[in-house]
């Protein structure tokens, strides 16, 4: 890209639950690292955070008050429960939209991403990206059960068709082109990763290492990663459908042969059938593929269901501008 874009207006968003033991150190690092970008002249000076409290049942929001109270860059809005952090995000983007920016960039609260790699992200949005991914160099940080879990995740996103970058979470930097665009997708589980990958804006990356984490333990676990993977296949694949139906056609396929090979026995060979342990197990064994596929068409189903009754997102209880 040769495209050179004016120093942006960044905004920074950040969503948390339960964080009290690092939210104002992250505060502070951050208002930092903005103070630093102003003083290089990568960003103006009316470049802020942006908060989301995601119904923490600590001492999050008022120390997130307090923050603001002192430097009104701080600012944040409180969910009236929690909703969920890609809700949580998507709050925060519809959020800064609403107040003004020239790009966003997505981090968690605990800063295990590293901070200091925005700049590379505003330089490649300077450069004409309209989405910048981050993907970290490594996962030494991870547990062994969340670096496998991760990577089935991302191995079974990208073999249904909801192609993502892998060890991509959500530390990204997008413009306010694609906030635009967001405006344009009113579903409700809306799969952030899918549509950043499926709407075909400029995309590059930027490679990043992950550190501990400041305090307190993560929030996002073996479930909450079930349930994106389940959100972002029923939202962006169908594969799983068309191979519900293949393997009707090959049961009933089988069941055919089956049925025919008995028919021939009785009629030349006079036997009459039998092998009742067999027909147990093929019965048992069809009744399972069976269920397992009507639980795949419920997750469809279920899809549409919380769409057509078309219930907000989430729910703000307090904001700060």
């Amino acid at each position: 890209m040769t495209v050179t874009k004016d120093i942006p207006q960044l905004a920074i968003i950040i969503p948390c639950y339960n964080e009290e033991a690092c939210v104002k150190q992250t505060t502070e690092r951050l208002l930092e690292v903005l103070d630093t970008f102003i003083n290089k002249g990568i960003i103006k000076n009316s470049s802020y955070l942006f908060f989301i409290d995601d119904g923490s049942k600590d001492l999050t929001w008022p120390i997130i008050e307090e923050m603001h109270s002192k430097d009104t860059r701080v600012k944040g809005t409180k969910f009236i429960r929690n909703f969920g952090n890609q809700k949580a995000l998507m709050a925060g983007l519809e959020s800064v939209r609403e107040i003004g920016c020239d790009c966003v960039v997505s981090i968690d609260a605990d800063l295990q991403q590293d901070e200091w790699a925005i700049e590379k992200f505003i330089e490649q949005y300077r450069n004409g990206y309209d989405i910048v991914l981050g993907i970290r160099n490594d996962r030494k940080t991870d547990s062994f059960f969340k670096k496998t879990t991760a990577l089935m995740f991302y191995k079974t996103m990208n073999l249904l068709g909801a192609n993502i970058p892998q060890n991509h979470s959500d530390f990204r930097l997008i413009s306010k082109r694609t906030l635009d665009i967001m405006e344009l997708y009113p579903e409700k589980l809306f799969f952030l990763r899918g549509f950043f990958h499926e709407v075909g804006l400029p995309t590059t990356y930027v490679m990043f290492d992950v550190k501990q984490r400041m305090a307190g333990t993560s929030k996002f676990n073996f479930s909450s990663l079930m349930g994106l993977a389940l959100n972002g296949i029923t939202s962006y694949s169908i594969i799983p459908l068309r191979f519900v139906a293949v393997l009707g056609f090959f049961m009933a396929l089988f069941g055919f042969a089956v049925g025919v090979e008995t028919i021939i026995e009785k009629l030349f060979w006079h036997n009459s059938p039998n092998g009742w342990a067999t027909t147990i197990v093929l019965l048992a064994a069809f009744g399972g593929i069976q269920l397992f596929c009507l639980g795949i068409i419920g997750e469809y189903v279920g899809q549409l269901y919380r769409e057509v009754k078309s219930r907000p997102r989430y729910i703000k209880d307090k904001e700060l501008r």
